[in-house]
Parts: C-alpha cells; sequence; structure tokens
C-alpha cells in the first residue's frame, strides 16, 4: 500500500484518519474541509482514484505517473500541479540524491506524491499539525509548507559541498595526486550542474505563485512566508552559482600547475641529458686515441715516430679538457 498518511482536516485541526482513499473522500465531503493524501510511488489504479475524484487534468496525471519530471508549477482551473525536487548530499561519496516530489493543490484537498526518501512529508505535516492557525489557511498553507521543507533540506547539502570545495582548494597547492584531484573536481562539478537544475527554477516557481496571490485571494500571512521561502531558495541558487564558478577556476589552476609541474621535470630531464652526453663526449675523444693505438697493428700512422707517444697523450689530455671548457661555458656542466 502506497498511501503513507491520510487525513481530514477543518479549521487547522485533524477530525479524521481515513484508512482508504474512498474513506478519506466520503470524510472529506462530511466535514467539509480539506484532505491531505499522502502517497508513496503510487500505482496506477490509485493514481486513476484521485484523478477521478478531484478532477485532476490527464497531463499532469501523467507526468505524476511517468516522474522524471523538472521543477515546475502548472495551473489547471483551480488546482495547481507542482513538481519539486528535493535533494540530499551523501558527503562521504560526494553524491547528491536528488528526488522527486508532486503535488496537486486543490480548494478542498492536497495530494503529495512522492518517487524518493526526501522530503520528510510527515515532518511538515507535524509542524503544521502544530499550528492550527497556519493549518486552518487551507492547502496553500500545506504548500508553503512543502516548498519551504525542500529549500531547508537544500542548507546542509550546501554546506557539505561547501566543505568539499574546501579540501579541494587546501589540495590544489599540496601534495595531492593530480589524477585524483582532477577527477574529484570533474565529479563535484558535474554534481553542481545536477543540484542547479533542481533548484533554480524554485525562485520561478515561487515568483509564479506570488503572481496569483491576487487573483486567487490567498491570505497576506501565507503571502510573507512564500516570500521567507524565496529569499531563501535565491540565496541557495546564488551560492551554487558561486560554487560552480570557484570550481570552473580550480580547475584552471590545477591544469596550470600541472603544466607548470610537468614543465620543471623536462626542464630537469634535459639538464640530465646535458651533462651526460658532455661527459659522454668528453670521456670519448681519449678512449677513441687509447683504442686505435691499441690495436697493435705493425703499420699505423706514426707507430715507430719519436714523439707519437707524447703527441698523443698531449691529444688525449687536450681535447677532453677544450670539450670540458666549452661545455661549460654553455652551462652544459
Amino acid at each position: 500500500m502506497t498511501l503513507i498518511d491520510n487525513a481530514v482536516y477543518k479549521d487547522g485541526v485533524r477530525v479524521a484518519t481515513p484508512a482508504s482513499l474512498d474513506e478519506a473522500y466520503a470524510l472529506q465531503e462530511a466535514h467539509a474541509g480539506f484532505a491531505w493524501i499522502g502517497l508513496y510511488r503510487p500505482s496506477d489504479e490509485e493514481l486513476a482514484s484521485v484523478a477521478t475524484e478531484f478532477e485532476l487534468h490527464p497531463l499532469a496525471i501523467e507526468d505524476a505517473a511517468l516522474g522524471h519530471q523538472r521543477s515546475k508549477v502548472e495551473r489547471y482551473g483551480d488546482t495547481l500541479f507542482v513538481v519539486l525536487r528535493p535533494a540530499r548530499y551523501d558527503d562521504e561519496r560526494e553524491e547528491l540524491d536528488i528526488g522527486e516530489l508532486h503535488l496537486f493543490v486543490g480548494p478542498d484537498f492536497v495530494i503529495t506524491i512522492r518517487h524518493a526518501e526526501s522530503p520528510d512529508l510527515g515532518a511538515v505535516r507535524r509542524r503544521l499539525e502544530q499550528q492550527p492557525e497556519l493549518l486552518a489557511l487551507g492547502s496553500e498553507a500545506v504548500l508553503y509548507a512543502v516548498l519551504d521543507r525542500v529549500v531547508d533540506e537544500y542548507e546542509p547539502l550546501v554546506a557539505g559541498i561547501e566543505n568539499d570545495i574546501d579540501e579541494i582548494e587546501d589540495d590544489l597547492f599540496g601534495d595531492a595526486d593530480d589524477d585524483a584531484l582532477s577527477r574529484r573536481i570533474y565529479e563535484l562539478s558535474g554534481e553542481l550542474n545536477r543540484f542547479a537544475r533542481a533548484t533554480h527554477p524554485l525562485v520561478p516557481i515561487i515568483e509564479w505563485l506570488q503572481r496569483g496571490h491576487d487573483a486567487y485571494h490567498v491570505d497576506i500571512e501565507l503571502q510573507r512566508r512564500l516570500r521567507d521561502v524565496r529569499d531563501h531558495a535565491l540565496r541557495v541558487t546564488e551560492r551554487i552559482d558561486g560554487f560552480r564558478a570557484v570550481l570552473d577556476k580550480a580547475l584552471i589552476v590545477h591544469s596550470a600547475l600541472v603544466s607548470r609541474r610537468q614543465t620543471e621535470v623536462n626542464l630537469a630531464q634535459n639538464e640530465q641529458v646535458k651533462k651526460i652526453s658532455s661527459w659522454a663526449a668528453i670521456i670519448f675523444a681519449p678512449t677513441l686515441i687509447g683504442t686505435v693505438y691499441g690495436m697493435n697493428f705493425d703499420v699505423m700512422p706514426e707507430l715507430h715516430w719519436e714523439y707519437g707517444y707524447p703527441v698523443a697523450l698531449g691529444v688525449m689530455v687536450a681535447f677532453p679538457t677544450v670539450l670540458y671548457l666549452i661545455f661549460k661555458r654553455r652551462r652544459w656542466l
């Protein structure tokens, strides 16, 4: 059974807790209050039941059944269809868990359909039931409270992402593995983009609701509370945009640092190659002469020359000395 909680409210007080959808329909009409039906991944039969009872638009029901909708708000007559994308952050895995919540809000009913564990609508319901003066304002009060809860659950998520960015900034100039750091920056950027797609439509949604306050005679207290939710949502989206800019810069800085370190390594290797090559050339000259005159042939130039030995030794000393001075002058040694 996907019916999580089911209640009928009158003047801000729960007057009935129906055990089934049909009972909820009957008691809502009997008490002339409004019903709040909470569903979790409902079946097609349950969706068809509430659609028939409350005359929900087929397009909205189709969206609710299929899921995977973007955050949005649509009006079908006196009924609002709202899609929200609540989110939680797993700090250990550095991954976002983005859920989906659908609301049908009419004059005498609210239907909430969750497709994930978040948000905790039970906490929203308990909070409202402790504020009968707010709940007495009707189904719009439930919509406000759910919006407020979704935005509030973004706050720890934002704090978790901020902590990860601080760690990345520390690792940038530390001894972190370059490949691992690049991967971490890239993956966190992807998570932020997903988060932005979930949160950025919220501000336009709330502003759209605010524009309809006068036309649909929404209580002034709910208007004030909705403005407060909008401010919180705007702060969240601005921080997300700031995080995205920081990560973009971090990736650029990291790439520059990796390139600089690679250049330094290449230069150091070039210096070593120069030194090795220089000494190889210096050693090669006397080795060549000694090798030639150590072959013991009878017929060789200057083999029986009186000055052949000292000249050979002189050349063996002079040639590497000249090479040494040349390499030293060119700073190869």
